[in-house]
């Protein structure tokens, strides 16, 4: 049942687990001037009062326009119902990967869910859980508040960022670093995926350089990069290093999956097992990318 409430009366206490997009909120801003809020405010009614979970854009927007009032409906009487409420609504809204991850985690830590309950819950694999908690566990405070304020593309972090959270000698403080480093910046996809080349792999000076701020000049050094001894500059010799780590690896992989005598204990097989589903997943898109790069490296 849809009611008008105060908006003073709202909780907003999982603010911070929704994601901001500053344009959204922009356009959203002028179709309430105009049309006022069309889709009432989600949340829960507990014994603290109303306890907002979906609906901050346009509590935010109602704010700004100084409305006291704002339509609302209730999820239920406590914050997991509501929350599962959200995540299940999340096939028809918008609802990110990282937002499913934090509410997944508050029902984990705060509510005492196992991964095989909300696995159940909401009729998904244990691995589409466990993904959505990594992420989240693997992210520290300072990356999470650039995330979800906006700061730093989402699809940055997820495909071009955690390719190095797993180099060795890289740690969460390099990653913090080079987040707050870019974040705000108003960067492409693009130039963030080729500052984070350099400043993970490439020479000293291209990291402090971007830690120092001087981003535009870094980006004009590297189109400018001249040819080096070996034919190459410094972004196709990163490459080139990809392509042998990866050809590398592949070996590996082949050969020890073939001894199945010493790959038998169920600790093991569970986490191979989670793995093996994220990179099979990805294994089609990455056969593609291989191939049009092989064709088009035929014909340079």
């Amino acid at each position: 049942m849809v009611r008008e409430i105060e908006i003073s009366e709202l909780d907003l206490r999982y603010e911070s687990y929704r994601m901001k997009n500053r344009a959204l909120e922009t356009r959203l801003l002028a179709s309430i001037t105009e049309r006022g809020i069309e889709e009432p405010l989600e949340g829960v009614d507990t014994s603290q009062g109303a306890i907002l979970l979906n609906g901050f854009k346009r509590y935010r927007c109602a704010r700004k326009l100084k409305l006291g009032y704002v339509p609302y409906e209730s999820l239920g009487e406590d914050e997991a119902t509501g929350i599962v409420a959200v995540i299940r609504e999340s096939n028809h809204k918008s609802l990110s990967i990282l937002e499913q991850g934090r509410f997944i985690d508050e029902l984990r830590s705060r509510h005492g869910m196992s991964v095989a309950e909300i696995a159940q819950i909401f009729s998904r694999s244990k691995s589409w859980v466990t993904t959505r908690l990594n992420l989240i566990g693997d992210m520290s405070e300072r990356v999470r508040v650039k995330l979800f304020n906006g700061e730093f593309p989402v699809y940055s972090y997820m495909y071009t960022v955690r390719t190095f959270m797993r180099m060795n000698g890289v740690q969460k403080e390099d990653v913090e670093r080079f987040i707050e480093a870019v974040s705000g910046k108003k960067l492409s996809v693009r130039e963030i995926e080729q500052l984070a080349h350099g400043y993970f792999r490439g020479a000293p000076w291209f990291r402090e350089e971007i830690l120092n701020g001087r981003l535009t000049l870094v980006l004009d050094q590297m189109k400018q990069v001249p040819e080096a001894p070996d034919g190459c500059n410094e972004f196709e010799r990163i490459l080139l290093k990809d392509l042998d780590v990866v050809e590398k690896y592949i070996r590996r992989v082949i050969g020890k999956s073939q001894q199945e005598g010493r790959l038998t204990t169920r600790t093991f097989c569970t986490q191979a097992n989670l793995l093996l589903g994220g990179i099979l997943g990805r294994v089609p898109a990455f056969t593609r990318a291989l191939r049009a790069f092989h064709d088009r490296t035929q014909q340079g």
